[in-house]
């Protein structure tokens, strides 16, 4: 019978500081599971994240060239998990932001068949250096993908979460700058079973790299809940805002209409033209949430067939978990170099 082997994997970008306490708390055991493998990926740090995971015995480092952006990273990981034939995938951060010691909590619902994806919701109010900004702003971001995934998630944008492997080969990020927000909504429309956990933080060891400062975080966190429907609610989206301008536009049409029988019309024409373009913007935007539903479908038509393709690539892939230490130069398309450590289990 396989081994029922987990892998943690954190996301790395110049954090030589940090990644040596987040790599001492984590667990090299963990109920349920008779394995248990770290994996880094160091998206183009500068600085000496490597060594540092090197020297805490990390299992697989994956390094890119250059920095793709955390999205980019948290797929490399798990492309990367699965060769090494991860039945679990936990994904944290390395700025030790999330208690390591809740992991078993994690992956408890998975071990039990009750999830397929597991999302640990922080604290958010007691949570003393979350502004008021990001407070509110990270309950909008759930409240969105609640709307657009049909899940019950508390924490959305929470980065420590737990998957089995066939989620993991579901999964598909299109943006750069998170990947929290999108992958809960497609487990969600994959009729994947998405939960929520109570979990614990520590204190905060450095300022956060996704926020920068309030008014940019304010512009990528509207900005990518918009994206969210767009891209996964476009039909919704498209026809309510077709249907308000449709309404919009007849009643100002009935405006101008109760003033031409009262015989004042003539000093309302411009309501005519205000209707006339609202009800015109209105049938546009019910054309564009029909084309948009059917470009919907397509996607999800493609995400079947690379899902397909990821589980016959699995199925013909050699085990990695043995392999002996492994030394690429950087490919000229930029992939990342991966590295296995020569540990030996059994």
């Amino acid at each position: 019978m396989p081994l029922r082997k987990l892998v943690i994997q954190i996301p790395c970008l110049n954090e030589a500081e940090t990644l040596a306490i987040t790599l001492a708390a984590l667990p090299r055991a963990v109920p349920g599971f008779d394995l248990v493998e770290w994996l880094v990926i160091d998206d183009g740090s500068t600085d000496k994240t490597v060594e540092v995971a090197r020297a805490a015995g990390v299992d697989h480092i994956v390094s890119h060239p250059a920095n793709r952006g955390l999205a980019a990273a948290f797929m490399s990981g798990l492309e990367t998990a699965l060769a090494a034939g991860a039945d679990v995938i936990v994904n944290t951060d390395a700025d030790n932001q999330y208690d390591a010691s809740d992991i078993p909590t994690l992956t408890q619902p998975i071990l039990r068949r009750e999830a397929d994806m597991v999302v640990g919701a922080r604290p958010i109010d007691e949570t003393a250096h979350f502004s008021w900004m990001k407070k509110k702003l990270q309950r909008l971001g759930s409240w969105a993908v609640r709307m657009a995934s049909n899940t019950d998630i508390a924490d959305a944008p929470s980065g420590f979460r737990a998957m089995t492997r066939e989620t993991a080969m579901r999964l598909n990020v299109f943006g750069a700058y998170t990947y929290t927000l999108e992958t809960i909504i497609q487990a969600g429309l994959s009729d994947l079973r998405v939960i929520s956990v109570p979990i614990h933080t520590n204190p905060d060891l450095r300022p956060s790299r996704l926020v920068s400062s309030i008014p940019n975080y304010v512009k990528r966190s509207l900005g990518t809940i918009l994206r969210v429907f767009v891209i996964y609610r476009p039909l919704a989206l498209f026809m309510w805002a077709g249907v308000m301008s449709i309404t919009f536009g007849l009643a100002v049409g009935t405006r101008f209409l109760y003033f031409l029988i009262t015989g004042s019309g003539d000093g309302h024409v411009q309501s005519v033209v205000l209707s006339a373009l609202s009800l015109i913007l209105g049938v546009l935007m019910v054309v564009l949430a029909l084309i948009a539903d059917l470009i919907a479908v397509n996607r999800k038509i493609s995400e079947q067939i690379l899902l397909r393709m990821r589980k016959l690539e699995q199925a013909t892939a050699p085990a990695t978990a043995d392999a002996e230490p492994l030394e690429k130069s950087p490919p000229r398309q930029a992939a990342p170099t991966v590295q296995h450590s020569s540990r030996k289990w059994g």
